[in-house]
C-alpha cells in the first residue's frame, strides 16, 4: 500500500541512512540527480531536517539507520525494542520505560489517566498478538522490532504520533488504536496519514501497512476506504489483529513451528 511519499525525499534519505556520511555532490552522483535538488530537499523539508544532520565536514548522516535493527529509532520513540525484550517486561516496567521515553521525545503526558489507560490497552493487545504469532511462527517474530508512541515533527505546528509500529523483515505495520467498537471516516484517514512519512523513515525496502484497531469491537476484520481514494485500509478488533498480519505475511497456510 503506497500513499504517495515524496520519491525524491525517500531516495535521498535512503542513501544517507545507509552510509557513514556523504556530501551533497556524492548523494547526487549516487542518485543521478542534480546537487541543487539534493540541497533543496535537505534544507527545505522539515522531515529531512529531523531525520538527517550535517557534520562539520559537510557530510550528511541519518539518525535512523535503514538496516535491521534500526539503530537510532529510539530517538523518536516513547518505547523501542525487539519483540523479545518487550515480552520480558512486566506492566510496571513497560509503563516506566514508556513514560520516560515519552518525556525524552517531548510527548505530552498531561492527560495521565487517559493516556495510561490507552498505553495499557495497547500493551494488552500486543501481548495477545505475539502470543498468537509465536504459536504460528515460533521464535522468528521475537526478532521483530516494536515501537510505542513514535513522534516525528513534520513542521512547527504538526506532530506525527504513531501508536504502535511492528517492524518485520520487510514490512512496517503502523497500528492506530481506538477504544471504540466502530470506526469513523476521520479515524481511517488518521490511521493512514502517517504512511508517507514512515515510508521515508524506513526506506524503499519496506512496505508500510496502516491498520486501524478498534479495541472495544470483537470479531471485526474489514477494509475501509481512505477518504475518496481507491485505497483500502484494514480495520480490525484486537482479537482479529493476528488475521491482519496473516493477510500480508500469509503464514496460516504454513506448518506451525514448535516453541521450545
Amino acid at each position: 500500500m503506497r500513499l504517495l511519499s515524496d520519491p525524491t525525499e525517500r531516495a535521498i534519505c535512503a542513501v544517507i541512512c545507509r552510509s557513514d556520511g556523504l556530501k551533497a555532490k556524492e548523494i547526487a552522483a549516487k542518485l543521478g540527480i542534480e546537487r541543487k535538488t539534493v540541497n533543496q530537499t535537505l534544507y527545505a523539508s522539515p522531515l529531512m531536517q529531523e531525520l538527517c544532520y550535517q557534520d562539520k565536514d559537510s557530510r550528511w548522516h541519518g539518525i535512523v539507520r535503514q538496516t535491521r535493527p534500526h539503530s537510532g529509532l529510539m530517538e523518536f520513540s516513547g518505547y523501542y525494542s525487539t519483540v523479545r525484550a518487550f515480552l520480558q517486561l512486566t506492566e510496571e516496567q513497560f509503563l516506566a520505560k514508556l513514560t520516560q521515553g515519552c518525556t525524552n521525545i517531548g510527548r505530552s503526558l498531561s492527560d495521565t489517566r487517559g493516556l495510561y489507560h490507552s498505553f495499557r490497552d495497547a500493551r494488552e493487545q500486543m501481548l495477545r498478538l505475539f502470543h498468537d504469532l509465536q504459536d504460528m511462527l515460533g521464535e522468528r517474530c521475537l526478532d521483530w522490532e516494536i515501537v510505542f508512541e513514535l513522534r516525528l515533527k513534520r513542521s512547527r505546528h504538526v506532530r506525527i504520533y504513531a501508536d504502535v509500529l511492528v517492524v518485520t523483515e520487510d514490512r512496517v505495520f503502523a497500528l492506530e488504536f481506538k477504544m471504540k467498537s466502530a470506526p469513523e471516516p476521520e479515524e481511517v484517514r488518521q490511521a493512514a496519514k502517517y504512511t508517507p512519512f514512515l515510508e521515508i523513515l524506513f526506506g524503499p525496502e519496506y512496505e508500510v501497512i496502516p491498520v486501524l484497531v478498534m479495541t472495544k469491537a470483537a470479531d471485526l476484520f474489514d477494509f475501509a476506504r481512505i477518504g475518496n481514494r481507491d485505497l483500502l485500509l484494514p480495520v480490525c478488533s484486537g482479537d482479529m489483529l493476528f488475521n491482519v498480519f496473516d493477510e500480508y505475511l500469509g503464514f496460516l497456510n504454513r506448518e506451525p513451528e514448535r516453541r521450545s
